[in-house]
């Protein structure tokens, strides 16, 4: 059975290390990757990535080519996503929406005082999640 797993992306190692081990530990399950386009964050010192055309539907964050090349490297297909909205909240709704079965996300993304308070997206996203979620240091 091939299950839906979501990896919610932004530009960092953790999100990308998140992504190779979704790709390497579940080779046969679906993969989407979603970014959050957070309004919240920008205010607190966050800073959005560069949109670039291209997406299937739309513009999309410019690092969604390194998410491509990773994926390509494992020889594998993804899905990509960008949402809008507080980011625990955009990706439980997103993943509820796409009928995701597994959550699989990097331990932290912000740095800086726009994570100090912000809070922790993944300890949202865990506290809050009826699936499954697996975080990767």
């Amino acid at each position: 059975m091939t299950r839906h797993l979501l990896v919610p992306m932004d530009d960092s190692e953790t999100a990308r290390a998140a992504l190779e081990h979704a790709l390497s530990v579940f080779p046969d399950d679906e993969i989407t990757v979603v970014h959050v386009v957070d309004d919240l964050e920008a205010g607190y010192g966050g800073r959005p990535p560069v949109m670039v055309g291209g997406g299937d539907d739309g513009d999309e964050p410019d690092f969604f080519a390194d998410v491509r090349s990773i994926a390509d490297e494992y020889d594998r297909t993804i899905e990509t996503a960008v949402v809008e909205g507080t980011s625990a909240e955009a990706i439980l709704d997103y993943a509820r929406e796409a009928d995701a079965d597994g959550i699989v996300m990097g331990s932290e993304g912000r740095s800086g005082v726009s994570r100090m308070l912000l809070g922790s997206v993944a300890e949202a996203v865990t506290r809050q999640s009826p699936i499954p979620v697996t975080i990767v240091p």
